[in-house]
């Protein structure tokens, strides 16, 4: 900068403050007029930072150690810096400075900078610094992780679950690091999400998780096992985003996957037959297709035995080259695949054939109704229809029912025309 010239340099060079910040003993950055704009002004947009304004005075030297304690407790997720004004009054007095020690706080734009006005503590003002750093990772719930999962698979993705409500200053940290946030996504999970607690089979708060692509299939190297410290975090995040994982494809014509275009069920153990999901989790590929059919949601403990249904018989079939595709399917929405079905009660199921000639053979309950749609009763359906025992029923025309058309607002539908 040219306001700061050489002859404004020239005398100050030769003063030499009271307050002594030394690299190896101190965390704070010690900064001067030139480069603040090297240092805090041109990372406006992506970190937070603060600013001692400082003099030779026993004030500033009592307060060099609190401010210290700042730099170390948020060492690598916000900038902690030191200016002399006994150095550089002109810029001091720019800043508004009246006098010393005062603690100057930049926000991320386009919150402005301003004056710490608060007690000059260490836990207040580390508290309002670590309160500004932004927070760009997701909120998980049972609702929103099968988009997080798939939406922009290139990425990565780390989750941390917590008995926390809210992240800690850390992972938020994280979360908006300049290339983390270009190349990986961040999800929180609170412990009271059990659903997504146990589908992840996490046992301990707080955990730390790397998931790369498709279904949940954690191995030991997906697992953070370090001090929960940042300069730790971000090197084990660091080994999977420096290969450019998650970067946008550039001159390739590829559009980045948005929420909308999301395909949730592709992450799913056992998905929601629906019409958008249909071609990939049934009609499309080899195999048949297990439907466990339903007046409603199905709940956490049916998916769970509907998980280890499709894990036993994928196994049994490993060496025979069948396939078996399992999903599930809300009758109470989808009308016209009940007419189609005419279930006897629920729930129950369908082994539906879509190749060729479309067909399907339904869970016999017995003439009493004493065989039920549950792992018991399906394990009979399984077993019938692999040993070939099993009647199956033509679609009438060959033609699919109309599926229903979602409203994602309420989870309802109306028939597809």
């Amino acid at each position: 900068m040219k306001f700061w010239g050489s002859v404004l340099l020239a005398s100050h060079f030769g003063h030499v403050s009271g307050v002594k910040i030394e690299a190896m003993k101190h965390d704070i950055q010690q900064i001067n007029g030139p480069n603040f704009d090297g240092i805090i002004g041109k990372f406006r947009d992506s970190a937070v930072s603060s600013l001692w304004f400082f003099k030779d005075t026993a004030e500033d030297k009592k307060f060099l150690d609190q401010y210290n304690a700042i730099a170390t407790d948020l060492k690598g997720m916000a900038k902690v810096c030191a200016i002399s004004c006994d150095d550089w009054p002109v810029f001091c007095e720019k800043n508004n400075v009246k006098t010393t020690p005062s603690v100057m706080i930049y926000p991320t734009n386009p919150i402005p900078a301003y004056l710490w006005e608060g007690k000059m503590e260490t836990k207040s003002i580390a508290g309002r610094v670590a309160k500004s750093i932004p927070d760009s990772s997701t909120q998980i719930t049972k609702d929103n992780i099968d988009v997080f999962l798939s939406t922009e698979p290139t990425k990565p993705k780390v989750i941390l679950f917590s008995n926390k409500k809210t992240p800690p200053t850390l992972f938020k940290a994280l979360s908006s690091e300049i290339v983390f946030r270009r190349t990986i996504k961040f999800g929180f999970v609170s412990e009271s999400e059990a659903d997504v607690v146990s589908r992840f089979k996490v046992k301990k708060f707080p955990t730390i998780l790397k998931q790369q692509g498709g279904k949940v299939e954690l191995k030991d190297k997906d697992q953070y096992k370090g001090e929960l410290k940042f300069s730790g975090l971000q090197e084990w995040i660091n080994t999977f985003s420096e290969s450019g994982m998650g970067d946008k494809l550039q001159g390739s014509g590829a559009v980045e996957e948005s929420i909308e275009e999301a395909k949730p069920w592709l992450v799913q153990e056992v998905p929601e037959l629906t019409g958008k999901s249909s071609n990939d989790i049934c009609f499309k590929g080899e195999g048949l297709c297990v439907i466990y059919l339903q007046d409603g949601e199905v709940s956490s403990a049916e998916t769970e035995m509907l998980n280890s249904l499709s894990k036993k018989f994928t196994s049994q079939l490993s060496d025979r080259g069948a396939k078996m595709k399992w999903m599930w399917m809300n009758l109470n929405i989808e009308t016209s695949f009940k007419e189609l079905f005419e279930p006897e009660q629920m729930p129950t199921a369908v082994v539906f054939n879509p190749h060729k000639r479309l067909r399907f053979t339904k869970l016999d309950h017995g003439e009493d109704g004493e065989v039920k749609g549950d792992e018991h009763g399906l394990s009979k359906l399984m077993d019938k229809v692999l040993g070939g025992d099993a009647r199956f029923k033509m679609v009438p025309g060959q033609k699919l029912p109309s599926f229903a058309t979602r409203d994602a607002g309420k989870g309802k539908g109306k028939a597809e025309l």
